[in-house]
């Protein structure tokens, strides 16, 4: 039997036999060392046998021939004993011992030989992709720019505090540049040098990542800009009364200016935004392409014209009515489209912006918020990222993607910051937007829940909150005439229950109180009337009413009475004690002009 060991069967039992000498010819071996047990002459039977048992039966002759001796004659290893020769390697003498040896301690290695293979085949292909996932790492590592801290304000908000649980919102900022540095020129980028921002967004992540809201800002928006870093490491002076993507272009650099946006929205909103992400259009195109294209819907078919309003004429059909697939250079015209639809203006765009944002994170969920899924997304996306250091790096940039794989497509919403047409320009409402902004630092949703578990606050169909008739102590000056002056009125303290009195006490004097709730920042010291362009005197009649109120003008229209911890002390309150009161809820036509993100595509995709 091939393979078979010495001594296995009887039939191998003769392995040391050779035939005896043959004097008249043959092939013994006469030179060979002298053996005890060599054959006799005249072939004599053989003495010297292996000693058998009195009990043993006699052993068989060795078997000679088949297959396995034939394949031993071809390799020059002699045959299996029997009539073998006992040439050089052959299994009659000490070297074909050797050699059935050797044979034997291979032939019992096979298996053994063959689960190493298996084992080091396994780990030579983990290590290889592991070698390659680092790879991978290290090219998006390479791919992503970023933007230092140091241009970032000194006065920012406070970071925010964990839940009862350990877990934290997180406030990223989001901006799509224009910019015509390198590919984007071919894409559309803007016609001068520098950079703006075509969109900005803030995306909230609540704190049981269950829930997230993006808001849009208009660009038209008319607002104030801190001072700002440039790039010869000097600082601006604050802009009042400006455009809003006019903080992207200070500096006038080719990257943009991120930092100043974040400040500028730390500034207006209260809130501290954790990470910036800015991307451009060659990233933006690549990225909608990497993913296969994203559903949208138009609602009505859009013609060159009204992509290049300059063309002077309709030109021919490039995009059909209703829905369809786009990606690269169609999904970029998509988003920046203007013209064509509605009323052209900047507010039926960012519909369209948060349409196609719902549709691009339904279509990245559906394929699977995993590294297989993301990394070929983040490759295309990082070639034209710019970030701040706190997302310098591909597994950073894989870890926040990753907090948002648990939410519901029908808990993520987007919006727009309240606002209103001023001639040309954009300006946002208050108090609307203050109480939006509490609402995100609060880590309420737009129906008023509680992301940390707590209670919904109760629903309101007006800005302005019922409030009691004023109290003998609260009785205003006989000589102050509020008729006809507007007021809204913020609590700038965390003590609870300073709007219900104040307004108490404006509207003993005939003003009308348009709303309450808390100021955007609670750590004011002392109380503040803020007034836009041609309210100063309204302002000043205000302020008569509460000793020591200090006048601010500002950029933003109305009257705005910001209650700080003199009046809390004033009126019964420890000066910063208490928790922060819960902010008021947000106006229905706020929370009610919010799309989720598994809404139909086709709806709310326009304005005017």
């Amino acid at each position: 039997m091939a393979g078979q060991r010495a001594g296995a069967s009887g039939q191998d039992a003769d392995w040391w036999r050779d035939d005896a000498p043959d004097h008249g010819g043959g092939d013994y071996r006469h030179d060979a060392p002298h053996r005890d047990d060599a054959p006799p002459a005249g072939g004599a039977s053989v003495v010297g046998q292996r000693r058998r048992r009195p009990d043993q039966a006699p052993a068989e002759a060795a078997r000679t021939g088949g297959r396995a001796e034939a394949r031993r004659a071809q390799q020059g290893r002699g045959g299996n004993g029997g009539s073998g020769h006992g040439g050089p390697g052959g299994s009659g003498g000490p070297a074909g011992q050797a050699g059935g040896g050797r044979a034997a301690a291979r032939a019992r290695k096979k298996p053994r030989n063959k689960k190493k293979i298996i084992i080091w085949t396994a780990v030579g292909a983990i290590s290889l992709v592991a070698a390659a996932g680092g790879a991978v790492y290290l090219k998006l590592n390479g791919n992503i720019q970023f933007f230092s801290n140091d241009a970032l304000s000194s006065d920012r908000p406070a970071a925010a505090a964990p839940d009862a649980q350990g877990r934290t919102p997180i406030n990223v900022l989001l901006i799509g540049s224009d910019s015509r540095d390198g590919a984007n020129r071919d894409l559309g980028g803007g016609e001068d040098g520098g950079a703006r921002s075509d969109t900005t967004m803030l995306l909230h992540v609540y704190a049981d990542h269950k829930h997230a809201v993006g808001v849009s800002f208009p660009r038209d928006a008319l607002v104030d800009i801190p001072p700002c870093k440039l790039p010869n490491g000097k600082w601006t002076k604050q802009q009042s009364g400006v455009m809003f993507n006019s903080a992207f272009s200070v500096g006038n650099t080719d990257q943009g200016n991120p930092a100043c946006t974040q400040n500028t929205v730390e500034k207006l909103t209260g809130i501290r935004v954790d990470h910036t992400i800015v991307i451009n259009f060659s990233g933006f195109a690549a990225m909608t392409s990497a993913v296969g294209g994203v559903n949208v819907c138009l609602p009505n078919a859009i013609y060159e014209g009204d992509l290049n309003p300059n063309l002077g004429h309709k030109g021919k059909q490039l995009y059909p009515k209703g829905e369809q697939k786009v990606e690269g250079q169609a999904a970029l015209d998509y988003v920046r489209l203007r013209h064509g639809i509605g009323d052209g203006s900047d507010i039926g765009r960012m519909k369209r912006q948060q349409a196609f944002m719902s549709s691009l994170i339904k279509q990245v969920k559906g394929a699977g918020m995993d590294p297989t899924t993301l990394l070929p997304l983040a490759d295309a996306a990082t070639k034209s990222l710019l970030v701040d250091e706190g997302l310098n790096s591909a597994a950073k940039l894989m870890s926040f993607a990753l907090t948002m794989k648990d939410i519901d497509l029908h808990n993520i919403k987007f919006l727009t910051t309240p606002w209103k047409f001023d001639k040309e320009r954009v300006a946002l409402v208050y108090p609307d937007v203050n109480q939006l902004w509490a609402a995100l630092k609060a880590d309420r949703t737009l129906d008023g829940q509680d992301a940390s578990g707590g209670t919904a606050a109760p629903a309101d169909s007006s800005p302005a909150a019922p409030t009691p008739a004023a109290d003998p102590g609260t009785a205003a000056p006989a000589t102050v005439k509020g008729a006809g002056i507007k007021v809204a009125v913020y609590n700038g303290t965390t003590t609870p229950g300073l709007t219900t009195k104040a307004s108490a006490t404006l509207k003993t004097s005939k003003f009308t109180v348009t709303g309450t709730g808390n100021a955007a920042q609670q750590n004011h010291d002392t109380t503040v009337v803020q007034y836009g362009p041609g309210e100063k005197a309204g302002a000043q009649t205000v302020a008569s009413l509460f000793p020591g109120a200090t006048l601010e003008a500002s950029s933003k229209s109305g009257i705005s009475l910001v209650l700080g911890k003199d009046y809390a002390s004033a009126n019964g309150g420890a000066a910063g004690a208490g928790t922060p009161a819960a902010p008021g809820p947000l106006p229905s036509s706020v929370a009610q002009d919010a799309r989720s993100a598994d809404d139909d595509p086709c709806s709310n995709v326009s304005f005017g």
